[in-house]
């Protein structure tokens, strides 16, 4: 293979020290592409049923795409994948910054890591040279400080490096593993089953960039994005996805207290504007990325915040905010500073500790259990906790386990105020302003996930977002909260989109259309891609999850939303708007047979042999 792929997996085994490299050959990847294609793929060939997420024969899959590490605007993404400690199921997790396009420019398209490391290490990869190396010095340590060791130690001070931190070590189950210190994989608790393997880190320096079939193509479809992204993508540019706090709210859709309501009086507080106005420092961005929509803060005094960790972004905003109850963008941002820095996924640690809250203000959990009073709006509280969480001490140690598995350790009445699906906490987008939103958490086989989803408002109205999805299959407008067939078909059609969007590795964020990203991968491997081959691509990383999660027990039962969304809410502009149950049911049966599964959620064996996954029948 000569252009796009590298048509290189490396495989590291941490018990016995071997380090190899595979060459699966053009066919494969023109079926799997990468990402969530391949890392599923390689999780339902190689792993038994039963295997324990934190055991040795679990294993850790970092995967870019084709057009990861290529000049492509946006191209600067990768997965992880690995079967989750915090679901016992399918488990991936997608991050930006500059560790995947380093991997694929130090020649590889995916690094498989296998087995159990008896001590503390991490993997130094330069190019050919790959090693196996000691890191006892730096467990225990900041995020911060273990890159700059790494970067020391291997006189390489460009050297990227995906790393855990402390939450990881201690395998709490949705610690997460981050690049760069401020880009993250934050879901399905990869950082956990990295711990588990006594892998610190995975540093690499690369030399050697995939190689375009036809750039000068590939340069005339950047040009295009290159004059427009500062229309097309100003808001993210100046604001990142801190500006939709205050569009949510105004919407009704803003998460508070622990999903009770979803209307914050202390919205503004925490907004885009108020952190443009106190704290922002500026902002930065991901490999090959003109738009830099990261934001970063900086606080010192009372509340020192580093900014070397970045700053929140809406999801912890929302997460450590207004779903917390707490209005103080301090305590919020200190907030995302230490889960950055010690390695914790904001948005479970978040929904976490408003369950507690929310079991402490109903006399479910008492401050003799907890150690302290912790009340909705607490920053300090809530800021506590996220130490004792990472650290496992006191009722942290509880909720390290995930808002689940708490509540079966508090007793049943807390079952449903838990807010999760599959036991992985709920993002922080409402159901009851996004209806088939709702679907989606329930069916996603990672459990609760809005980057693999339909966010009903953005096709609520005819416009270029839903015109550029019409080559998909893409009917419309329906209304933000419809329940229907015709929302089913819209469901399968922009998940379909969003899947394949995790096997090419390209920023969602960056507005490209369906169309220019069938020419950029066409551009880059030299191959008459179409828009249908594609989306066979998509669909098998739908499929081989959902035959991973069946083969490990899973059944439709576990395709829920809890009862609240079924509830009305109170308060703001949704007050007296609750999910419709039964149109729900229907909604998802219908998403079922389009997606040519049975009633039970199984993918039937036409379906799998139309996407040449007859394989898997055996």
């Amino acid at each position: 293979m000569e252009f796009g792929f590298q048509n290189r997996i490396l495989r590291v085994n941490l018990s016995t020290g071997d380090i190899a490299v595979e060459s699966p050959g053009a066919a494969f990847f023109r079926k799997y592409v990468g990402g969530r294609a391949l890392v599923s793929y390689y999780l339902y060939n190689e792993l038994a049923p039963g295997v324990d997420p934190l055991g040795p024969e679990n294993k850790l899959i970092f995967a870019g795409g084709v057009l990861t590490g290529t000049p492509f605007i946006g191209g600067g993404r990768n997965s992880v994948g690995a079967k989750s400690p915090l679901t016992g199921a399918y488990g991936d997790s997608e991050s930006g910054g500059y560790f995947g396009a380093e991997l694929r420019r130090a020649g590889y398209d995916a690094l498989i890591i296998e087995g159990q490391s008896s001590k503390p290490v991490y993997i130094s990869i330069i190019d050919d040279k790959v090693e196996i190396k000691d890191a006892s010095h730096l467990w225990g340590k900041l995020t911060g400080d273990v890159q700059k060791a790494i970067q020391a130690e291997n006189e390489q001070p460009r050297m990227r490096v995906a790393q855990i931190g402390v939450a990881g070590e201690n395998l709490v189950k949705y610690a997460c593993i981050t690049n760069d210190l401020a880009h993250f994989y934050g879901r399905s608790g990869m950082g956990a089953v990295m711990g588990s393997k006594r892998l610190r880190a995975v540093a690499v320096k690369g030399s050697r960039p995939p190689k375009i079939a036809q750039p000068e193509k590939l340069q005339e479809i950047n040009k295009f994005m290159a004059e427009n992204w500062p229309v097309m993508a100003a808001s993210l540019h100046e604001h990142g996805t801190t500006a939709i706090v205050m569009a949510l709210n105004a919407a009704g859709g803003l998460p508070t207290r622990n999903f009770q309501e979803g209307f914050f009086a202390g919205a503004e507080n925490i907004s885009a504007q108020r952190l443009k106005e106190t704290i922002l420092q500026g902002g930065e961005g991901c490999f090959a990325c003109p738009i830099r929509c990261k934001r970063v803060v900086k606080s010192a005094g009372e509340v020192d915040i580093d900014p070397i960790y970045g700053g929140p972004e809406y999801e912890t905003l929302a997460a450590l905010g207004s779903n917390c109850g707490v209005d103080d963008l301090l305590m919020v941002s200190k907030g995302n500073e230490l889960c950055n820095s010690m390695g914790l996924d904001t948005i479970s640690t978040g929904v976490s500790i408003s369950f507690a809250m929310e079991c402490f203000e109903k006399g479910y959990l008492s401050a003799e259990e907890i150690g302290y009073d912790l009340p909705f709006g607490d920053g300090p509280g809530m800021v506590r906790m996220i130490g004792q969480i990472a650290r496992r001490e006191g009722f942290g140690a509880v909720l390290a386990e995930g808002a689940r598995a708490a509540s079966h350790k508090l007793g049943e009445a807390t079952y449903d105020l838990a807010m999760e699906v599959k036991g992985q906490e709920i993002p922080m987008h409402e159901p009851r302003l996004k209806a088939a939103l709702g679907v989606g958490y329930a069916v996603s086989p990672t459990g609760a996930d809005h980057c693999h989803n339909l966010h009903d408002t953005a096709y609520a109205q005819e416009g270029a977002g839903l015109d550029s999805m019409r080559p998909l299959g893409m009917t419309g407008p329906l209304p933000a909260d419809e329940l229907s067939t015709a929302k089913a078909r819209m469901l399968v059609a922009t998940t379909t989109w969003r899947y394949f969007a995790n096997c090419a590795e390209f920023c969602q964020f960056v507005p490209w259309t369906p169309t220019q990203l069938v020419e950029a991968v066409g551009a880059a491997t030299g191959w008459n891609f179409s828009m249908l081959e594609l989306s066979d691509v998509a669909r098998r990383a739908m499929t081989l999850p959902r035959l991973f999660n069946l083969r490990e027990g899973l059944t439709a039962k576990d395709d829920y939303l809890k009862p609240r969304f079924f509830e009305k809410l109170t308060e703001g502009p949704l007050a007296g708007v609750a999910l419709d149950r039964e149109a729900f049911d229907r909604t998802q049966a219908d998403y079922y047979e389009i997606m040519g599964w049975d009633k039970e959620g199984r993918p039937l064996p036409g379906t799998l042999k139309a996407l040449g996954l007859e394989w898997t029948l055996e």
